[in-house]
């Protein structure tokens, strides 16, 4: 049993780093629940437009959390090897990258946000009435992507050296003032004026700046050892730059490969009905995404203990680490599980003023859900073991793979030839992760992600 389960004080120590994790995104999932919450109560029809939106800023969040995942491989292992100026080159490649692809994003958002959007509802027999308000809500969002990429870097940045309270602490403000100017702006309390929509996403905004502001606030008052001094030149090592784009480019590329495919299945959904279905699928996301801020957490702790020891020299410990952290991934997913099970309660609280129709296919999509949590918490471990040592080649050899073979044409098959609904064309295609589960437990028995990066690069 020790090869397979670690002594008590190395849980502990990745339960200190995970639960902040958890309890930020759970957090910032509970803003989201909010957020659907009172804009369901606009109706199918207004609900099912900011979800579209919801998916396209899905995507902008992915890919800025690749980027900052990619940099963060660096990061950590620099912080275990106490190299500064290796973690303020991290981070340097965080914020040029990331400052490329905010342009993308705006683009997006204030110059074709309806045709962007009409993507996603291709055959919904509500398609024109969603439309009118998604583009309404996607341009004001437009505006969230210059806070949102600052918050990001500096928050990624914390966590990848074990600065995990100060993330956490400026979540739970950041959730307050969102969730207080929704109940204001959406419904016109307090005096203010029905702005419904509009409402919430001006709440979103300024949630976001003061998020922004409150980030660079700390690391101004407690300098953190990923930023320069005060006044500082920045000057950018271009080959070590080079080296991280190198095996960065990899892990972007599958997270662009795996968002596509989560976006073109939330298309094909989106057409199996009208907004009762694009609502009720996104009133399911929202509550499970509250299972899913065990991701977060373990991903971070695996990712900082792992990559801390390799950091440092320790290879044989980083093996042990890894079976420790893939049995703990089997339990955590089993009690996901269990909890899943019980936060199906949460739909005619939380969504009762949509249609029936919507309701159930919450309630069956969470109970979907609960039932691939121990497969999906499993695989993100294996991931972030391979991504700790800078093995980002896995992900996009099995992820790729599997999304180009499988999944993608899965999808568009089941949508020609079957009339079945949403949640059980989701449930089939998912099935695919299996197949990743196999081929990522034979690619880490290689051992290709033992490595110690700050040792080759210096």
């Amino acid at each position: 049993m020790r090869r397979y389960f670690g002594s008590l004080s190395f849980y502990r120590q990745a339960l200190m780093i995970g639960i902040p994790v958890m309890l930020q995104s759970l957090i910032q999932s509970l803003v989201s629940l909010v957020d659907n919450f009172m804009v369901a109560g606009l109706g199918d029809v207004k609900m099912s437009g900011v979800s579209v939106v919801g998916q396209i800023l899905f995507v902008f969040m992915v890919l800025s959390n690749a980027i900052c995942a990619a940099g963060g491989i660096y990061m950590t292992q620099f912080s275990g090897a106490k190299d500064r100026e290796g973690m303020r080159q991290a981070l340097r490649f965080k914020i040029y990258m990331i400052g490329g692809f905010i342009v993308l994003y705006l683009m997006v958002c204030f110059a074709f946000p309806r045709q962007v959007l009409r993507l996603m509802v291709i055959g919904n027999a509500e398609a024109e009435a969603i439309l009118d308000a998604g583009e309404e809500y996607m341009r004001l969002m437009g505006y969230m992507g210059v806070p949102f990429c600052v918050s990001v870097v500096l928050a990624t940045s914390m966590r990848e050296i074990g600065q995990v309270r100060a993330p956490l602490v400026i979540s739970v403000i950041g959730t307050l003032v969102n969730t207080a100017l929704n109940w204001v702006l959406i419904y016109g309390n307090l005096g203010a004026p029905r702005l419904e929509v509009r409402g919430a996403a001006y709440a979103t905004l300024v949630a976001r700046t003061v998020e922004m502001a409150l980030y660079v606030a700390f690391v101004w008052r407690y300098p953190q050892p990923f930023l320069g001094k005060r006044g500082e030149r920045m000057r950018t090592d271009w080959k070590l730059f080079g080296a991280i784009l190198r095996r960065g480019w990899l892990m972007l590329f599958s997270e662009v490969l795996w968002v596509v495919s989560e976006t073109v299945t939330t298309a094909v959904y989106n057409g199996r009905g009208g907004a009762d279905v694009v609502s009720g699928m996104s009133a399911g996301w929202a509550i499970v995404n509250l299972l899913f801020v065990s991701f977060g957490g373990i991903n971070t702790a695996t990712a900082v203990i792992i990559g801390k020891t390799l950091g440092r020299g320790e290879l044989d410990e980083a093996r042990r680490q890894k079976d420790w952290m893939l049995s703990a991934a089997v339990v955590f997913g089993l009690f996901m599980t269990l909890t899943g099970g019980l936060v199906t309660l949460l739909t005619p609280v939380v969504f009762g003023d949509l249609s029936p129709v919507a309701q159930r296919i919450c309630r069956d999509l969470v109970l979907l859900i609960s039932l691939y949590m121990p497969p999906w918490v499993y695989s993100n471990v294996q991931f972030s073991v391979a991504r700790a040592g800078g093995d980002t080649v896995m992900g996009a050899v099995v992820d790729g793979c599997v999304t180009l073979a499988l999944v993608i044409p899965g999808i568009l098959l089941l949508a020609r030839w079957t009339d079945w609904g949403p949640v059980l064309m989701y449930g089939v295609l998912k099935l695919t992760d299996i197949v990743k589960i196999v081929v990522a437990y034979l690619w880490l028995r290689k051992e290709i992600w033992v490595k110690n990066l700050t040792a080759q690069e210096a």
